[in-house]
């Protein structure tokens, strides 16, 4: 994993921590319930592209299963990436699960769900843990990564409500620190676009849960000829001079996570932006990416 380029204090350019941990339990009681209630075709309907509802399921089991050490996947294959490492256990462990009953995967996700939302409890949020490769930070502080984990369980459930015929949660305090953890890859996601020192680039989430965060070219960012580096960096940790940002993108909710999570493309969420400012810099924050991809 790319960490950020000149990592001038510590790793501040990731902006204020995020507590998630208090999430967890409503999260995990609000996907059981929502499992509970399905009937046997719900079961099978395609949550996302090669997955079911009972797959997604069996996915987010797993998840656990592999934050608390009870799932091991294996070593990597020679020469695969971390992104196709992590594809391929995730489909294989989603395999071996296809013939589990639906009522034994809820039964097994409640108490694998519950010992990890212990867990993070009780967990030290500035320790160092795994690393987050969409913010390029490796090894991340647990705080980022607990946050990153909540967003995916977040995510999954609500790919089984869309799949049942339900809309987004419109919860506002777990999506809110859904869109505060996605926007954590602004930095990373902006490390290859040119900009003076001190520019700044503004993204707006609009309603409930939403929020505004600016990213600051901390030194001058330009490309390194002939190689994929810079020779600045990005930051959500700093001020910047006053007066308007260079580009202001403005999101709803709805567009805002689903691009994070490429539930859109970057091109579509771009035509419902709002965009005042250099049109170039709100085409690299559209290709935020917030997950494994």
């Amino acid at each position: 994993m790319v960490t950020q380029p000149n990592d001038w204090s510590g790793l501040s350019w990731l902006g204020p921590s995020i507590d998630a941990r208090a999430l967890f339990r409503p999260e995990l009681e609000a996907l059981l319930g929502l499992l509970r209630g399905l009937g046997p075709a719900e079961w099978a309907r395609v949550a996302v592209p090669g997955w079911t509802v009972h797959d997604v399921t069996a996915h987010v089991l797993g998840d656990c299963a592999a934050r608390l050490g009870h799932r091991d996947p294996g070593p990597f294959a020679p020469g695969e990436t971390l992104e196709a490492f992590i594809h391929r256990a995730n489909q294989e462990w989603v395999e071996r699960h296809r013939d589990t009953e639906p009522a034994a995967l809820v039964d097994a996700l409640e108490r694998a769900g519950a010992e990890l939302a212990d867990r993070f409890a009780a967990a030290d949020p500035d320790a160092p843990s795994l690393g987050v490769s969409w913010a390029g930070a490796d090894p991340a502080p647990l705080w980022l990564d607990c946050a990153r984990e909540f967003t995916e369980y977040w995510t999954h459930r609500q790919q089984i409500r869309h799949a049942v015929g339900l809309d987004t949660d419109p919860e506002p305090r777990a999506l809110s620190v859904v869109l505060d953890t996605f926007m954590r890859a602004l930095p990373h996601t902006l490390r290859d676009t040119e900009a003076p020192g001190g520019t700044q680039v503004e993204v707006t989430v609009t309603g409930p849960g939403g929020g505004s965060w600016t990213v600051t070219a901390v030194t001058a960012v330009t490309a390194v000829a002939g190689e994929a580096g810079l020779a600045g960096g990005w930051s959500l940790g700093v001020d910047g001079p006053e007066g308007r940002p260079a580009c202001a993108v403005q999101l709803d909710a709805e567009t805002a996570w689903r691009l994070c999570t490429r539930g859109i493309e970057p091109a579509a969420a771009l035509a419902r932006a709002r965009v005042e400012g250099e049109r170039r810099l709100a085409e690299a924050v559209c290709r935020i990416v917030s997950i494994v991809y």
